[in-house]
């Protein structure tokens, strides 16, 4: 008995039984879940209906991650897997699926916003300081160079948040790609309210 798609088995919405008027179908046709982990990639290609090729990533450990108020995308490893509106099981077994919130390596983007901005970030401080972003002494920078970085660091905000994740080196982002069909774990960095409401869950869990 393979794994189907169709409906017809179960009852109608009145109740009653349909009557089975045919055996399964190939086009009906499901496969097994991939149930992606974190780990040294592995990837099998699928061929399905029609000749096209599915991925199927049975385990990766880096994706592409958009920080869309800085419009700035990295790749960088994947480290946990932290909450899962679906399934709490699938937080317990390192699940990679898409909606997925997981913890990625916060080093490249702190990297880029330092080096665009001129400021530093994620400095630890104790509970009762101040977050303090001092800007980097552009003194060895030319002229040109100090002008560009003064230009981008008026009006520039960062959520205290993610000011607070960059200093433990770790970043919540939501995965927004499928990996058990395109191979790929790909998605964004949480911030403002949706990051609010995700770290709201996990305190409840």
């Amino acid at each position: 008995m393979g794994i189907t798609r169709e409906g017809r088995h179960k009852r109608r919405e009145t109740g009653g039984r349909r009557a089975q008027y045919r055996k399964k179908r190939k086009f009906e046709m499901g496969r097994p879940a991939s149930m992606t982990k974190i780990g040294e990639p592995r990837i099998h290609p699928v061929r399905g209906r029609g000749g096209n090729t599915k991925f199927r990533a049975l385990r990766l450990d880096a994706g592409n991650f958009a920080w869309g108020t800085e419009v700035c995308t990295r790749k960088v490893r994947v480290l946990d897997v932290t909450y899962n509106a679906s399934n709490n099981e699938l937080v317990r077994t390192k699940t990679l699926v898409k909606g997925a919130i997981i913890l990625i390596d916060a080093h490249p983007f702190k990297d880029w916003y330092e080096s665009h901005y001129g400021v530093k970030i994620g400095l630890k401080t104790k509970q009762s300081e101040e977050r303090a972003q001092p800007t980097i002494d552009l003194a060895d920078k030319s002229v040109s160079v100090q002008k560009k970085l003064k230009g981008r660091q008026t009006g520039r905000t960062l959520e205290s948040a993610l000011d607070q994740q960059f200093s433990s080196g770790r970043l919540y982002a939501k995965i927004t790609s499928r990996p058990g069909q395109t191979g790929r774990c790909d998605g964004y960095i949480l911030e403002g309210p949706e990051l609010a409401f995700y770290q709201k869950s996990m305190a409840k869990k």
